[in-house]
């Protein structure tokens, strides 16, 4: 009986033992660690090792992850993230296994009370954030802040979803303001400069915004149109003429710009360092026959866009463009073969010489032209030239139909393939590939007449479930962690602020 009694002492005082060592061991390390100063090194110092991994990627990058913010006709803005692999990049387009690029949702909401109309983005700032301006048919300007900074995947459970993308939010994406000093429907945006927003309406007016406080600098105003007809597809009011302007565009130099509006077979050259109108110039009746321009078409042009070296502009209808020189006089002809009708004109950044411009049409396609290289009009009565063709993406040949609405032309780095962005009508954002020399091998190559070479490879597609009517995206080239801070810094607070409730 004495025996067992004296196990059982033993049992206890083992027992009681172990629960103070226990005890020990987990205060010991936890209350230095909410009190003492030693935390905040250690928890700063596991930041180089992120830091060393950030500089070890960007000496060798493994992928690339692209920003795309889409608007649509549901007032919707979505913003999301494409990671795409630098192997699908770099990658012979002949090797079958490829990588699906993987997509993150960054923001989804109604922006506007209708339509989104136009997108633009700034410059990238000192702090990693570029600046989106929205314009919409309900007259307002609306101005976000996006980070630059790359997706962070946090260990922490996602939101639930009932697609497969997931969810990521950055806390560095903020909303701005609005700017209401448009009294129409705002169909163009533009950030020449980081300090300066252009923007144009159907108020025929084009105002300049200062970034730094949003103050308008100086509005230039459009004359109205003389009503002489109504032309197809007209929306203006009974006893009202259609005015508004179309689209800008503003030379390299910043000194000339040139609109387009509707109601007028004419485009207005304008000189920004005074403000006043340079010059006015009437398009042919027969350039416009020339350009797929029919009987009972306005004839009014509808984009504009400079070449790549400042040396010609490109003025778009409705089913073909017209290139001209720095004397306004026209080169040459871009008319799609098949005919179809153009939605967007892009620049491709080429260098050396050249200047190759990116088409989007109806029937799915992108169209490469040369602006430098023309070739003899398929009519005998046709004076001007034509542009030749390099070659197209997309297209019924390669199975995709729908149209084009939007797209974007990205090159990460000097000598990388373009990474092209399309929008379409239908809901999807598709990626394409395709390297730069690949599109002038089509200069001096001989084709049939009516077709043009396929090429480019699609990388990967994601259906927003919306229909798009603009769209931009850009390269996320910002330290990965700049879009930490500010999470860290609530956590810390949280931390010391739990410590301080314990302790009493």
């Amino acid at each position: 009986m004495v025996k067992r009694k004296s196990e059982d002492a033993q049992l206890s005082a083992r027992a009681s033992n172990g629960k103070n060592a226990r005890f020990a061991e987990t205060l010991k390390p936890t209350k230095p660690a909410k009190k003492s100063a030693s935390t905040k090194p250690t928890k700063a110092s596991t930041k180089p090792a992120v830091a060393t991994n950030d500089t070890k990627s960007d000496s060798k990058p493994e992928s690339l992850s692209i920003q795309v913010v889409t608007g649509s006709y549901e007032r919707v803005l979505h913003g999301f993230a494409a990671t795409v692999s630098e192997k699908v990049l770099d990658s012979d387009p002949s090797e079958e296994e490829q990588e699906e690029p993987t997509y993150s949702d960054t923001f989804l909401f109604a922006a506007h009370s209708s339509a989104v109309r136009c997108l633009a983005l700034s410059a990238p700032n000192e702090a990693h954030k570029r600046v989106l301006a929205t314009g919409s048919t309900d007259e307002r300007i609306n101005l976000f802040n996006l980070s630059t900074s790359p997706p962070l995947v946090s260990d922490k459970p996602q939101l639930p979803s009932l697609s497969a993308t997931s969810i990521i939010e950055n806390p560095r994406n903020k909303e701005l303001g609005s700017l209401l000093h448009h009294a129409r429907s705002v169909n163009k945006l533009q950030f020449p400069t980081r300090g300066k927003l252009f923007s144009a309406a159907d108020d025929n007016t084009v105002a300049i915004s200062r970034t730094r406080d949003w103050t308008v600098l100086s509005t230039i105003k459009c004359p109205i149109p003389k009503a002489v007809g109504r032309p197809s597809g007209d929306t203006a009011g009974p006893g009202e003429v259609p005015t508004g302007v179309n689209d800008f565009a503003i030379h390299p130099s910043m000194k000339v710009m040139v609109t387009v509006g509707k109601g007028e077979r004419c485009m207005r050259l304008w000189n920004l360092v005074t403000g006043k109108k340079a010059g006015v110039l009437n398009f042919d009746k027969s350039l416009l026959q020339a350009a797929g321009e029919g009987r009972y078409s306005s004839g009014e042009g509808r984009k504009l866009a400079w070449g790549e070296d400042g040396e010609e502009y490109v003025v778009g209808f409705e089913r073909g463009a017209v290139v001209y020189g720095m004397d306004s006089m026209p080169k040459a002809i871009i008319r799609p073969s098949p005919p179809t009708k153009l939605h967007q004109m892009r620049v491709v950044p080429a260098g050396d010489g050249h200047s190759i411009l990116a088409v989007s049409t109806e029937d799915g396609r992108i169209i490469f032209y040369d602006l430098k290289t023309t070739v003899e009009s398929e009519k005998e009565d046709e004076e001007v030239p034509q542009c030749a063709a390099l070659g197209q993406l997309g297209g019924r040949q390669a199975g995709f139909s729908g149209r084009v609405k939007d797209f974007e032309v990205l090159q990460h780095k000097t000598g990388a393939p373009l990474t092209i962005v399309t929008g379409s009508s239908d809901g999807a954002v598709r990626l394409w590939k395709c390297d730069v020399s690949e599109i002038l091998e089509g200069a001096g190559t001989e084709q049939a007449k009516g077709t043009v070479r396929q090429i480019g490879t699609s990388i990967g597609t994601h259906e927003t479930g919306h229909r798009i009517t603009c769209l931009v995206a850009f390269v996320m080239d910002g330290p990965a962690e700049v879009a930490d801070d500010d999470e860290d810094d609530v956590q810390n607070m949280a931390e010391e602020a739990s410590s301080d409730s314990d302790d009493e």
